[in-house]
């Protein structure tokens, strides 16, 4: 590992909150997954399945937020824990509802309350937060998350997908509930590296969402999202198409590879000049990287195609945490990361959708104009806000970029 990354571990405590959060993220990538397969197999019905994990990502998009709010405001401890035995439960509930064939809205009412998973990123990233601020570091310690998160999307569903075909169809979401349970009670027995909490409600200015700037982000996001859930469904269908559907999930594997090998690369950097800049033209990137895939026509140039797509994922969500840095009050900061991923979230579900009526309507290959359509969405909307993204809130501290600025300056 690159020397700036193994500085980051200096920090006692640090590798292992990391470690706790990297066990705590794998259900984000195994859940849903594992649910399409558990229920599709089970049942036969895709429909179902689909609805499902629709009503997992979407339930949890809606209370996500409100859960780092009050992790924001009593501490990881308080509230991590609770919340994530509500999750246990509704999961375990789940699982059983699918085995004795229980009645459908059992299956949608355990599914709703799956959703109050909390976002284990956004509080390992609080906790790097609360270590650098104001460094160079933090800036290398996003980058590592982001690695984090494109390890676990890589290799989250081919585990799932796999132990619930070759084992029975439970496995995939019962290892996942295993991982977020073992994740979540590891990292909430470290109290030494928790975020300080700030109980006064008043401190935060009240919703992270008051920040126009955060706004600006999570609609923008909310864009990007479908690029990536539209992604994941037409490549099935492409895939499928052409005879090899089991090579999707490695051509999908490829996309966040990209991802990963940016983030690694990135968080080696050091960049001078405004992050709403950077953020702008990563946008943008990701957006015109959506137009070679309604060219290809075969599984390996898709698989090259995405994987230079990937490249810039990391990056801009990178550059994402250094503008919520700068534009949400500290007291909430893990509930602004999470808005964000609240965003996706819901931008995933809207992608699935949208490309999925558009393979029935004109087929896979066609179906790639989902994502071009709402890369050229994301853009838009980023366009619109940046003046809003030059505004920091006041009393913010600055990006890691700014205050190293300002170091260099003093020091002079």
């Amino acid at each position: 590992m690159p020397s700036p990354y193994r500085a980051l571990f200096a920090a006692p405590g640090s590798k292992a909150f990391s470690a706790a959060g990297f066990l705590g993220r794998m259900p984000l990538s195994m859940m849903g997954v594992g649910v399409v397969t558990m229920v599709s197999q089970v049942t036969g019905r895709y429909g179902l399945a689909g609805a499902l994990s629709a009503t997992l990502a979407l339930s949890a998009a809606a209370i996500g937020p409100r859960v780092s709010r009050l992790v924001d405001r009593h501490g990881q401890r308080r509230v991590l824990r609770p919340a994530t035995l509500i999750a246990l439960t509704a999961a375990a509930g789940l699982l059983l509802a699918i085995r004795f064939r229980w009645p459908d809205w059992v299956l949608f009412v355990c599914a709703a309350g799956t959703g109050s998973v909390p976002s284990l990123g956004a509080m390992v990233r609080a906790r790097w937060a609360a270590l650098y601020r104001g460094t160079p570091q933090l800036h290398t310690a996003y980058s590592f998350e982001s690695v984090v998160d494109e390890v676990c999307f890589i290799f989250g569903p081919i585990v799932s997908i796999g132990l619930s075909t070759a084992w029975f169809p439970e496995a995939g979401p019962l290892l996942a509930a295993c991982f977020l349970a073992a994740g979540v009670f590891w990292l909430t027995a470290q109290r030494a590296t928790e975020p300080v909490p700030h109980p006064d409600e008043r401190q935060g200015g009240g919703s992270a969402l008051r920040s126009v700037g955060l706004r600006v982000l999570v609609a923008t996001f909310v864009a990007t999202g479908s690029i990536f859930g539209a992604v994941d469904v037409v490549t099935v269908a492409f895939a499928d198409e052409r005879g090899h559907k089991g090579a999707a999930s490695l051509v999908l594997a490829l996309y966040a590879a990209g991802s990963c090998v940016a983030a690694v690369v990135f968080g080696l950097l050091r960049f001078g000049g405004a992050p709403e800049r950077r953020w702008l033209l990563g946008v943008a990137a990701m957006a015109v990287s959506m137009i070679p895939l309604l060219l290809v026509g075969n599984l390996p140039l898709l698989a090259v195609a995405l994987f230079v797509a990937g490249l810039s994922i990391a990056p801009t969500m990178i550059t994402t945490m250094s503008l919520i840095e700068e534009h949400v009050p500290r007291a909430r900061l893990t509930e602004g990361m999470t808005w964000v991923s609240t965003g996706l979230a819901v931008g995933v579900a809207l992608g699935s959708s949208a490309a999925g009526w558009a393979i029935d309507a004109a087929g896979a290959r066609a179906g790639y104009g989902v994502p071009a359509v709402s890369g050229a969405v994301a853009v838009v909307v980023g366009f619109l806000g940046y003046r809003r993204l030059r505004r920091p809130a006041a009393g913010r501290g600055g990006t890691v970029e700014q205050h190293s600025e300002r170091d260099v300056r003093n020091l002079a």
